[in-house]
């Protein structure tokens, strides 16, 4: 691979985007980006590029966290920093990998040498590296939630902290943030998506001319990058320097009462949630106002601002799609255009126009963001760069396609089959978990040895030392005290002695769903009420930081309509979309989700599965069609799978097969009013009170 840099200017559409980094990159107190889109849309060439277009930063010499030499960080590990030299360095590019560790993030504090030796042994982690840079983390809905948690509290406080066993390292950690995710792979939490400053929906565009010119380009750096990039040079180093140029601008920029009076009067009309949104916002229309080479914030910097700000603030629960009411927004700015003269009527803030012509029941509008365009709008929020004309158009077009509904899939309809219903409204429900206890990824459902939670035990360290159990430490190295010349106080502590805490708290699941979409679970309309019980699990296992995966069954044979995610989303819109009809494979819908479990198995170990079977216990196909359902019934009973038997048999006369399917299963049988935590809270204890509002 080249080590030459694709050129940032050189990159085609997504105005957008750009703008949303550049931004970042004059102001970085703006809080970084979060680009939302689907793969193989230049997100990773794009945010390294921008890295190239930073300017070099002085350093001191010898300080592993890259210390200001104007003004060195007073609690730097390497300081104090007194007469040292320094140098000047390009601005660091750090990525972040999926599967690291919350001790590679902040850095690793040898306990050992700490407590055996007195020596503060203190490796730096990529925090510290990123300091005064760029911290790239590609896939940031994948991370464990406690580690994007840490990583965006060191964004917004500027410092990393690392305890340890009353041992402190702290050193400033101030970096240009940006994240990626494709939302099919999961969402991210709304409490986490609020941390990040901007966020910016990008797609592939469709224009054949486009992305031809995308292909071209490529190409020619693929066969000559040194060349290729001579091409933009010129342009590579005007874009620097106008950074530079906003940059210096940034402090003279005037915020005006009327532009402050705008923005916390859209964010009060969307309903956002804290003064989080508000900050940000003033922070973006100043930044825009720099980039622009001017001193006072205009109304157009307040939209702009708005459109990259407060889509991913306006979700309220895991099925809404982020998404910004343009009139909406057109109609609040314009009622507090004017200046604050009219102090004297308490009641007209936005002035006798906008009483009679805005007011009305326009801000009643669903402000589900219709459009669906965060991150700019259909005219990308005005390119800021020479280079930006033109192309954004397409781009903002297919962002403008997911809707708040999900969009029903287009089955070819077989005989018989009923058109999909509706799904009934979510509500609590009750807490079911794998018994035992696992070792899988921190989440909220089953009993797990975690690094979080209570301590319940000590042992030898296994592998390097993280958290010391103190008293067990001591325990062991007591009776070796007169053997080892101890003298003193003090006590002697050799490595064989050090032990460590083992703690217990929950883990996250994989939750299968085998839902019975047959023509017996159409009649009596039966099937709005399932779908509401099987939307109440999904919501369940978000909160929980569940996996999902989906299996329907009917007809003829199996489907595996939802491959194990990290997505509820995507589940409640094949939940939406299931039609139903025809015969009941029981046997072909169990069969098939032994297969998808023996495949995860293979894929994380760690990761217990939970199997929840959503039928009324029929199996129809043939002679024998009960009789293979409960011999595969069997094969879950064998391993041990933990599972749920969601009873939908209804009517004054029930076989009771539901719950005799539960029995060869191994695992429970629960009926849709028992679902409830109202119904039988004796016997699996209740959820927590969920904060989410009714589904969309």
């Amino acid at each position: 691979m080249s080590d030459v840099r694709y050129p940032f200017t050189a990159i085609v559409g997504m105005a957008d985007l750009r703008l949303g980094l550049l931004l970042n990159a004059v102001s970085p107190a703006v809080g970084g980006v979060l680009v939302r889109g689907e793969k193989g849309t230049a997100k990773s060439t794009m945010v390294r590029a921008l890295a190239g277009l930073l300017p070099s930063l002085a350093a001191v010499d010898g300080c592993r966290f890259a210390c200001d030499p104007s003004a060195p960080d007073p609690q730097c590990p390497d300081g104090p920093h007194l007469d040292a030299g320094s140098h000047r360095r390009p601005s660091e590019l750090v990525e972040l990998p999926v599967g690291v560790a919350e001790d590679r993030i902040v850095g690793s504090l040898d306990l050992e040498r700490a407590l055996a030796e007195g020596v503060k042994a203190y490796e730096p982690g990529l925090l510290a590296k990123a300091h005064r840079g760029v911290l790239y983390i590609d896939e940031v809905n994948l991370l464990q939630d406690h580690v994007v948690d840490l990583l965006l509290d060191a964004a917004a406080m500027g410092r990393s902290y690392v305890e340890r066993e009353g041992v402190s390292v702290r050193h400033a950690a101030r970096f240009l943030l940006v994240g990626t995710m494709n939302p099919e792979e999961g969402e991210l939490r709304p409490q986490l998506l609020d941390r990040f400053g901007l966020t910016v929906e990008i797609a592939a565009t469709r224009d054949p001319v486009e992305r031809a010119e995308v292909v071209r380009r490529r190409l020619a750096y693929d066969a000559d990058p040194a060349g290729f990039a001579a091409r933009f040079a010129e342009d590579e180093r005007a874009l620097a320097e106008r950074i530079t140029a906003a940059r210096e601008l940034l402090p003279k920029v005037e915020l005006n009462d009327v532009a402050l009076r705008q923005i916390t009067a859209v964010c009060a009309a969307f309903e956002v949630d804290g003064l989080r949104a508000d900050i940000v916002m003033a922070r973006t229309a100043v930044a825009l106002a720099a980039w622009d080479g001017r001193t006072e914030v205009l109304e157009e910097d307040v939209r702009k601002a708005a459109r990259l700000a407060l889509p991913h603030r306006r979700r309220r629960n895991p099925f809404d799609a982020p998404g910004l009411d343009e009139e909406q927004l057109d109609r609040t700015l314009e009622e507090h255009a004017q200046p604050a003269d009219d102090a004297g009527e308490p009641e007209g803030e936005g002035g006798g126009e906008g009483q009679t012509e805005g007011d009305g029941d326009g801000p009643e509008d669903d402000g589900s963001g219709p459009d669906g365009g965060p991150g700019g709008g259909p005219d990308g929020g005005g390119a800021p760069e020479p280079s930006d004309a033109g192309p954004e158009a397409s781009a903002a077009t297919d962002t403008e396609q997911p809707a708040q509904q999900p969009v029903p899939a287009q089955h070819p309809a077989p005989a018989r089959e009923s058109a999909p219903v509706a799904a009934g409204d979510p509500y609590r429900t009750r807490l079911f978990t794998v018994q035992g206890t696992g070792h899988g990824a921190q989440g909220r459902r089953s009993p797990a040895e975690t690094s979080g939670g209570h301590t319940v035990r000590a042992r030898r360290p296994q592998g390097t030392l993280s958290r010391l159990h103190l008293t067990a430490t001591l325990q062991a190295a007591a009776p070796h005290q007169a053997a080892r010349g101890r003298t003193g106080r003090a006590l002697v502590l050799h490595k064989d002695d050090f032990r460590e805490q083992v703690r217990q708290g929950r883990e996250s699941n994989l939750v299968l769903f085998v839902v019975d979409a047959s023509g017996s679970m159409a009649a009596r309309q039966r099937m709005t009420a399932v779908k509401g019980a099987v939307l109440s699990l999904l919501m369940d296992a978000y909160q929980r930081r569940d996996k999902i995966g989906m299996i329907t069954f009917r007809g003829a044979d199996a489907e595996l309509a939802l491959p194990p995610t990290s997505s509820v989303e995507v589940g409640a819109a094949r939940l939406e979309s299931l039609p139903t009809g025809g015969r009941t494979p029981l046997a072909a819908g169990l069969l098939r989700a032994h297969e998808v479990l023996r495949v995860e198995r293979l894929r994380d170990p760690s990761r217990r599965p939970l199997l929840v079977v959503v039928t009324d216990g029929r199996a129809t196909g043939g002679r024998d069609a009960l009789a293979r359902s409960q011999r595969a019934a069997g094969l879950f009973a064998a391993q041990g799978t933990a599972s749920v038997v969601l009873d939908c048999e209804s009517g004054p006369v029930r076989l009771g097969l539901a719950r005799t399917l539960a029995g060869l299963l191994g695992g429970t049988a629960v009926s849709l009013d028992e679902l409830r935590p109202e119904g039988v809270a004796s016997l699996v204890r209740e959820n927590r009170p969920s904060t989410m509002r009714k589904a969309a």
